[in-house]
């Protein structure tokens, strides 16, 4: 995937105002100021990190031990990992660990709720607008008239932070297997996908001649509606993506 260059140039100018100077026979009236002293003011910092507390069920003094925590060995080793997942992890008891794993379940159980909700309507939207259309087609899927039943290409799904999407596309990437790489939750950032490439030990000659390509989901994988968790290796058989 050919990397996005951005370049910019920084350019101070120094703009110097001259005005005649004026006299008067009165002094003149002077207006209070209406600016609010800027100490009074909260940074956007500030507001930002008491929404992060409250979002995840925090106490500011929990959100104040994550950022620390962030900022140690375990924001190196999993630099996105969640506060709740941080803080249980580095738990300093046991009643604190099973605090911050019920609080998880509890955040879990809302985000899955949230997602499934948004496939449902994805689905009914997808029927309603393309009916008897396949929702998403993916490198190395066959024509309609190729007359081919599949396709020896693999589609494989995998994110950050998870050792077995990395073992997985190595063992792939050890037997030769061509195949499309889909991170998800990549934000559309290319740089995270070439740090997580390198870290799994993607062969870059592969890369360059596209016996492997690296690719953002965008979407992909929510679409295709298929059970289980990543990674996922799939395959199209008969107009159908199936998990191998």
């Amino acid at each position: 995937m050919a990397p996005r260059l951005l370049s910019s140039a920084a350019f101070v100018a120094s703009l110097m105002f001259f005005g005649a100077g004026l006299t008067t026979a009165q002094p003149m009236a002077t207006t209070p100021s209406r600016l609010i002293p800027s100490q009074l003011r909260p940074s956007m910092a500030t507001v930002s990190d008491e929404h992060q507390t409250q979002d995840w069920g925090l106490r500011p003094e929990e959100w104040t031990r994550y950022r620390e925590l962030m900022k140690g060995p375990l924001g190196i080793w999993s630099p996105n990992i969640d506060p709740l997942s941080a803080l249980g992890i580095e738990a300093r008891s046991d009643e604190e660990r099973d605090h911050y794993a019920e609080l998880q379940a509890r955040a879990e159980a809302r985000r899955v709720e949230k997602i499934l909700a948004y496939q449902r309507a994805y689905d009914a939207a997808w029927l309603r607008l393309f009916p008897g259309q396949q929702r998403v087609n993916l490198p190395g899927a066959p024509s309609p008239d190729t007359g081919n039943t599949g396709s020896d290409r693999l589609a494989v799904f995998i994110k950050a932070n998870c050792p077995p999407c990395q073992q997985r596309v190595q063992q792939l990437q050890a037997v030769g297997s061509a195949m499309d790489i889909y991170m998800v939750g990549s934000r559309q950032d290319d740089e995270h996908i070439r740090t997580w490439a390198t870290q799994a030990g993607i062969d870059p000659v592969k890369v360059r001649d596209r016996t492997i390509t690296l690719n953002h989901d965008g979407g992909r994988w929510l679409s295709l509606s298929l059970p289980g968790d990543l990674p996922a290796v799939v395959r199209e058989v008969n107009g159908q993506w199936q998990r191998q």
